[in-house]
């Protein structure tokens, strides 16, 4: 596509793991196999099987806000303040203000949530069975609301928008992102702010995943416990985490001076086949990125896999790469962060999206954490032990979630003039 008005690029992110709360962090802990995965600090796992999970670290919201601007903290879910922040942080990697944002009223806003604000409803009915109906905080009707988030950035940005959430478990951030993509490829918009969060590590969600065989006990000390692709994994860890963007159409963003960090490319949307093992619809999914892009395998140099270290997942998502891209999958490097981050479901695509654009400006490929020992079933270029250093022009990323929703989206170098 040539026309500056109508391709969709980044210019600004927002990131939150548990590896790091800043871009920057994040991108050098990845780089470095710096583990955010640790004990659980956000209540008691006494009585838990699982302890373990990836925890944003001294998070609070009002670091992350310009000063003067305030909000009640404690009246929101953990996701939401998590989101905010995120968001504030991409406006300013992309410098623009609340007061820029007016020249495009109404903006768009699109989000990705999955769990929603657990944390709220569990206290909820906490305080409701021991102290009775009459102390439940009203507060909570709009807290626990999935698109609670979309609203409380547009809030605290003060702006007139069109919001919308995308709630399909872990591709709702990629989601989000393909809706941002096409808003501008459309012409509907010049400006998209977009992204994903979550913040499932509750008391009930995470029982309720460890009963579900998604959050296991695998044997390995908390930071190694994550191993995609690995021949003794058993299952992810659960994580936290936001990734929010900034998405301009390239004329927009170089009418204001603004440097294009990445171009999206192409997105893919492919269910599992009815009745088949979870992940049989990843092929699916990357060849309708690819197509919607107008590329062939050859153009893709880099593949940041799903890899949520699951015995079932993480074969099946091996296989389709070599159902796609045939001979060059034997060439092609393939790598996931989730060794480091764990599976924070909404955020997952963001995170990975962010990483994404890092390698393409920086020309290094991160390494898959915990890559001890290979498994012949997942016989693809895992890129491990270092960050591979080189130049790649396209890169593929794929997210698969509860329901069997896969997806995959395409993200581009931008070339200097």
């Amino acid at each position: 596509m040539k026309d500056p008005h109508k391709r969709a690029v980044i210019t600004g992110l927002g990131v939150l793991a548990p590896n790091g709360n800043s871009l920057d962090a994040f991108w050098q802990a990845t780089l470095h196999r710096v583990s955010g995965i640790g004990p659980i600090t956000l209540f008691s796992t006494e009585e838990f099987p699982v302890s373990a999970a990836g925890e944003i670290k001294s998070f609070q919201l009002q670091d992350f806000l310009d000063p003067g601007l305030q909000i009640k903290e404690k009246r929101l879910g953990r996701h939401t303040c998590l989101g905010i922040a995120a968001m504030h942080m991409a406006l300013r990697h992309a410098r623009l203000s609340p007061a820029d944002l007016k020249s495009q009223e109404p903006v768009e806003v699109h989000l990705g949530v999955s769990t929603s604000a657990i944390d709220v409803i569990e206290k909820g009915k906490e305080i409701l069975t021991k102290r009775g109906p009459s102390r439940v905080s009203p507060y909570i009707v709009s807290a626990c609301q999935p698109h609670a988030v979309a609203c409380e950035i547009v809030e605290t940005l003060g702006i007139r928008t069109r919001k919308s959430t995308h709630s399909s478990a872990c591709p709702a951030g990629m989601e989000a992102l393909a809706a941002a993509m096409m808003s501008i490829r459309n012409g509907e918009n010049a400006v998209v702010l977009c992204g994903g969060v979550d913040a499932p590590i509750t008391p009930l969600t995470m029982a309720s995943f460890h009963l579900a065989g998604l959050a296991p006990d695998t044997g390995f000390s908390p930071e190694q416990s994550s191993r995609p692709f690995d021949a003794k994994r058993k299952g992810g860890l659960i994580a936290e985490g936001a990734g929010m963007f900034v998405v301009e159409s390239l004329a927009h963003a170089l009418s204001r001076g603004a440097t294009p960090l990445a171009e999206l490319m192409g997105y893919g949307s492919i269910a599992d086949d009815p009745g088949s093992e979870s992940g049989s619809g990843f092929a699916a999914s990357m060849k309708e990125a690819m197509d919607h892009a107008g590329l062939l395998p050859m153009d893709i140099g880099y593949v940041n896999a799903h890899g949520p270290s699951h015995p079932v997942l993480d074969r099946m998502e091996a296989r389709a790469i070599h159902e796609v891209f045939g001979p060059l999958a034997n060439h092609l490097p393939v790598s996931s962060i989730k060794g480091v981050i764990g599976n924070p479901l909404s955020a997952a695509g963001p995170l990975q999206l962010a990483a994404c654009v890092q390698s393409l400006r920086a020309g290094i490929l991160p390494p898959t954490a915990n890559y001890d020992y290979p498994d012949p079933d997942c016989d693809v270029q895992v890129v491990h032990g270092a960050p591979f250093h080189t130049q790649v022009d396209r890169i593929l990323l794929n997210v698969h979630g509860l329901g069997g929703g896969n997806s995959s989206l395409i993200v581009k170098r931008i070339q200097e003039s």
